[in-house]
């Protein structure tokens, strides 16, 4: 079944800009760089503790680049897609057809980096529109080749993704599709009266899927909208972040018990941005 949340990609204009910018965000270089040659589009990879995120561009022509322009043409830049781990994609394809949904589509795929000339290799595995439900996600299993972890990494850098925000106006079917389909553990279903809405927490590979539910009676849709990385003095963070110019909140307790947060504003690509600091309880 579903292991992890595998990585989340960012569709970007300029891969050389966004580059900068999240070197500068996270406080450390990517461990890969390099493309998609029959998917059209050339990547940056920033490796943590949990997941690893991708800067994504076009190069070319093909389904990949039709993603980024895509949504870059309808939101901008940002988050376009979420990518979930397995170690047996034969399996969960099985399941996810025993379940009662149409047969998915697998492919294989290849990347080459172009620094070290390594190659990647994966199979996806691509869903249905009743479990995307509107967000770009589909299932990896990675085959050949691996990540390096990032070298000579200060105290102020990110550690690690904490959580992603995802807003849904269908929370049962949200909750079908994650935790029975996918199998991924629920670990909090809570309503929340001061705006009408649900808050659901999935948790796998040390990291939340926090889910903002808020009926509509409109068509089942999901759509991706921001994260919050862990790191382990966010003072020193903040500092740093301030100096290479961008704006950031001052560091506040955070609403859960023994943290410490701060909103980053600026140079993130659309995507809104917290850092958080889990304290000693």
């Amino acid at each position: 079944m579903i292991k992890r949340l595998d990585h989340l990609i960012v569709a970007v204009k300029d891969i050389e800009e966004a580059e900068s910018n999240y070197t500068k965000l996270f406080g450390n270089q990517p461990v890969w760089r390099g493309e998609h040659k029959e998917l059209g589009t050339i990547n940056s990879l920033y490796n943590f503790s949990n997941i690893y995120l991708e800067l994504l561009a076009t190069n070319g022509k093909g389904i990949g680049a039709d993603l980024v322009e895509r949504t870059l043409s309808e939101n901008g830049e940002g988050l376009a897609g979420l990518v979930l781990g397995t170690d047996d994609i034969g399996q969960i394809k099985e399941h996810i057809t025993a379940s009662g949904y149409n047969s998915t589509h697998m492919s294989e795929g290849e990347g080459g980096d172009f620094e070290s000339g390594k190659i990647r290799s994966w199979k996806n595995l691509f869903l249905p529109q009743e479990l995307t439900r509107g967000m770009f996600s589909f299932i990896i299993q990675h085959t050949e080749g691996h990540l390096s972890s990032p070298q000579n990494v200060p105290d102020s850098a990110v550690n690690k993704l904490d959580h992603v925000v995802i807003n849904t106006n269908d929370a049962d079917g949200f909750i079908k599709t994650y935790k029975e389909v996918f199998g991924i553990r629920l670990a909090l279903d809570q309503t929340v009266e001061k705006w009408g809405g649900r808050m659901l927490f999935f948790r796998l590979n040390k990291t939340t899927i926090e889910v903002i539910a808020k009926e509509d009676g409109l068509i089942p849709k999901d759509k991706l909208w921001g994260l919050a990385w862990d790191v382990q003095d966010i003072k020193q963070t903040y500092d740093r972040l301030r100096k290479e110019g961008f704006d950031i909140t001052p560091v506040i307790e955070g609403r859960k018990p023994n943290t410490l947060v701060a909103t980053v504003k600026s140079n993130t690509h659309n995507i809104p941005t917290l850092l958080i600091q889990h304290l000693p309880s």
